[in-house]
């Protein structure tokens, strides 16, 4: 069954089979093209939105960084808090001063919107007097603890519009963990005053969890100490710090980029603020996009499978619809060859199978004609041929009998019949050669001195021949023979005869651009300018005396059909003063 199914050769099968392949290679190329895509589209969508939920944290991090930074300098350039005012705190006045300053340090917090992340904000001077608000719990000796920590003088040492922050062994009583410190030294009163505020790590991890997207998260200072970590594995600690590593030592702020974290691929961004040098990294396992790929890959083949089954049925519907026409078209064609030449109308459809069908009917209609044309032809051609044989004459009888005619001129010592019968036998030999031979311009002049010799005979010297050939080599340019001839012969009886004066013929033959051109000019009565362009395709009547049956416009379409439709005869003339007729040809040896 399959191997027959193979072997047919009908158009039906061959154009469901083409069809059938046809869709198969649009579905595979559709298919391929559109997993390529989506798939390249949905690695695309997960590094946006990796990048935007990534620059969305870092962003929120640095709007608190930024609040913070403020309320410290509020507090240590503002001069809003006199400590060197309240003593030892041993009177009232003092101690309602000291609460009073707790209450401003506190409203500090709570305008910030972080007040519940601030561990402490602490105003402080060297002899241990302090001003404190936030959520640890507050001791006499918090300004003791603070000074005598051991990254007090580094934290002062930093800039405070350049504040990079670090995460620091919490200095508070009781106060166990680690904090993010802001010191600045206060302008105001004493130069032994600070300000201070800790910031709890606890505000970074909130925003994770707010923010989780089901990715691992990192949130580290400049010198890679975790801040926030959420859904970080305990086994990847250590390809996480390489990971922290690598990024820290980049010069770019931002990025995204492919990691392998145990083998496994990663798709990783990250940001480093330049301020505070937080830095917010994402990482996510590429396993979560090879299921969207699994799944994208099972809907694109099933939409392959959709097409195909499609394409089939389709397929059957559209070579049902062509058989029919084309069955009715091979009975014609078979009916043609049996000689039946009768037509169809039934071919004669809108479609293309219907232009067949006109011009199988218009074929047959032209080979009956072409049939019945031939009949015509071949009775017309036996006629021709009888009346060749009764009018041929033997060239051979012709010549010798000129020649005879010579000779008994030559005895008698008539130099006007010796160079008249001369010039005719040769006018004759060379027109029993054909006219369609190419001949050297040489040649050609040849047969027009014999010509003119003849012509002048008749008309008592009438008209002089002049030759210009401005190149010797020109002479062996080819032409075909009696190009010029019949132009002489215009000359003579369109231009130098009706006038009734003597005229010149002037031959003048020159090279222009890589082409032949000979111009035939005569001195006659001219050519009015309105019938100069009727000229060519004005096929006139022969006179009887003239020698050739060529003529004017014969000489211009055989030129134009031997090199083309650019060459051929031109005519430029002025009525009772010139014609010239110019012949243009490729030039050839």
């Amino acid at each position: 069954m399959m191997k027959r199914l193979l072997q047919n050769k009908t158009v039906k099968f061959k154009i469901m089979v083409y069809n059938i392949c046809i869709i198969c290679v649009i579905g595979i190329i559709f298919s391929v093209t559109n997993y390529v895509t989506a798939n390249r589209k949905a690695i695309q969508l997960a590094q946006n939105s990796v990048e935007y939920h990534v620059e969305s944290i870092s962003r929120y991090y640095q709007e608190v960084y930024d609040q913070m930074v403020n309320l410290v300098l509020n507090c240590a350039e503002r001069e809003m808090f006199d400590l060197s005012s309240l003593g030892q705190l041993d009177t009232v006045e003092e101690k309602r001063k000291g609460l009073d300053y707790a209450k401003l340090a506190a409203n500090f917090c709570a305008v910030t919107g972080y007040g519940d992340y601030i561990t402490r904000l602490s105003i402080f001077d060297d002899s241990d007097v302090h001003i404190s608000a936030g959520t640890a719990l507050s001791s006499v000796d918090d300004g003791r603890r603070i000074r005598s920590a051991p990254w007090f003088d580094r934290e002062l040492k930093k800039d405070m519009y350049d504040y990079r922050l670090d995460l620091v062994d919490s200095p508070f009583y009781k106060e166990v963990g680690m904090a993010i410190p802001i010191i600045c030294k206060n302008s105001g009163y004493k130069d032994s005053d600070w300000s201070a505020l800790f910031l709890s790590p606890r505000l970074y991890l909130d925003r994770l969890k707010e923010d989780d997207n089901g990715n691992t998260m990192l949130v580290t200072t400049y010198r890679g100490e975790r801040i926030a970590t959420l859904r970080e594995p305990e086994g990847q600690k250590e390809e996480s710090d390489r990971l922290i590593d690598s990024i820290l030592r980049r010069e770019e702020n931002r990025g995204i980029e492919r990691y392998r974290i145990s083998g496994e691929p990663y798709l990783v961004s990250f940001n480093k603020e330049s301020q505070s040098g937080v830095v917010v990294i994402e990482i996510m396992d590429m396993a979560v996009l090879k299921n969207d790929s699994l799944m994208l890959m099972q809907t694109v083949g099933l939409i392959f499978l959709s097409c195909v089954l499609l394409g089939i049925s389709m397929s059957f519907l559209f070579t049902n619809a062509v058989r029919k026409p084309i069955d009715r078209l091979v009975n014609h064609v078979g009916r043609i060859a049996k000689g039946d030449f009768g037509q169809e109308e039934s071919l004669e459809s809108e479609d293309e199978i219907g232009l067949i069908g006109k011009a199988v009917n218009s074929m047959s209609s032209q080979i009956e004609q072409l049939m019945d044309k031939r009949l015509e032809d071949e009775k017309e051609k036996s006629s021709l041929e009888i009346r060749m044989l009764q009018a041929q004459i033997n060239p051979h009888f012709l010549y010798n009998t000129l020649d005879s005619i010579k000779w008994i001129a030559v005895i008698q010592k008539n130099s006007g019949i010796v160079k008249a019968v001369t010039a005719l036998s040769k006018l004759l030999k060379n027109m029993a050669k054909g006219v369609d031979e190419r001949v050297t311009l040489r040649e050609e002049l040849d047969f027009v001195r014999d010509y003119v010799t003849i012509e002048k005979l008749k008309y008592v010297e009438m008209f002089d021949l002049e030759i210009n050939i401005e190149e010797e080599t020109l002479y062996d340019a080819r032409i075909v023979k009696l190009t010029l001839q019949p132009l002489v012969e215009n000359a003579i009886f369109s231009g130098i005869e009706p006038g009734g004066k003597n005229g010149t013929i002037l031959i003048h033959a020159y090279e222009q651009d890589k082409c032949l051109c000979i111009e035939v000019r005569d001195d006659g009565i001219g050519i009015p300018e309105e019938k100069i362009p009727e000229l060519l395709n004005h096929s006139e009547k022969l006179k009887g005396d003239q020698m050739s049956s060529i003529g004017m416009p014969n000489v211009d379409r055989r030129l134009k059909l031997i090199y083309g439709e650019e060459y051929g005869l031109s005519i430029e003339s002025r009525a009772g003063e010139y014609t010239q007729i110019t012949v243009r040809i490729p030039l050839e040896y």
